[in-house]
């Protein structure tokens, strides 16, 4: 893992990796969603409205993966000091937050003629949209520590930290509160949802996740950028 850890080498790497987790995410998301969009079967109760969940169901599962992986950076910057750690967390929020906000639109969107409601403060909206606030929240923060220098980074990296406690109040929401959202359709070797539905759903979320990490990669690749432009700037300052 600390192999890694040199920019040089890591860039190296995200150079090649970084398009052709694009490419094939983007691919394997759009041929999923199209396939279950113009082609898979309506559901016998709800109809055409559960098309939606091709995408609806790849970003929640991203809104809260991303915080998770942010987390794991934040701990790996905190207790091993990780050159790249603080820098993958930054990559992080911003997609994090982006297919929280899209979780949530398309949550509401399908509520509307599933619960005849567009919003509800159940314990499952309410808790994603806590992860919203909570990735916002981490932007600024992490913003706020580059602007002040090295010296602030453990605030945001401690908050990442601490706003993992909402992951598995997200995931047991439906099953610690009386919820109008429905309880997991997918758990550990099995599944109560039909191959028709299943087989898109999961091409579609491992289409969105690569391309999660292409995007993330991307980042990275223009945060160091910017780091290496500031450095180069802070030493022509001094030499003046």
């Amino acid at each position: 893992m600390h192999g890694f850890a040199n920019p040089a080498r890591f860039l190296r790497l995200a150079r090649w990796l970084t398009p052709l987790l694009m490419l094939s995410g983007g691919l394997l998301a759009l041929g999923a969603m199209g396939w279950g969009v113009l082609l898979g079967p309506a559901d016998s109760l709800q109809g055409d409205t559960v098309r939606i969940l091709y995408l609806h169901v790849p970003t929640a599962w991203l809104g809260m993966g991303g915080w998770t992986a942010l987390a794991i950076s934040s701990l790996t910057e905190l207790v091993w000091r990780h050159p790249l750690a603080g820098i993958a967390a930054r990559a992080i929020a911003v997609p994090g937050a982006v297919f929280a906000a899209i979780c949530l639109a398309t949550g509401s969107i399908w509520g509307r003629p599933a619960w005849g409601t567009w919003w509800i403060w159940d314990g499952r909206l309410t808790s994603m949209l806590v992860l919203l606030f909570l990735y916002l929240a981490y932007i600024a923060l992490a913003d706020a520590a580059q602007r002040d220098g090295a010296g602030g980074s453990r605030v945001p990296a401690i908050f990442g930290l601490v706003g993992a406690i909402n992951i598995p109040i997200i995931h047991y929401s439906v099953l610690w509160w009386n919820s109008i959202h429905q309880p997991p359709s997918i758990s550990m070797g099995k599944s109560a949802m039909a191959p028709d539905f299943l087989i898109p759903l999961l091409v579609s979320t491992v289409g969105f996740s690569l391309l999660f990490g292409g995007i993330v990669l991307l980042r990275m690749r223009a945060l160091l950028a910017d780091q290496q432009a500031e450095a180069r700037l802070r030493r022509k300052a001094l030499a003046a």
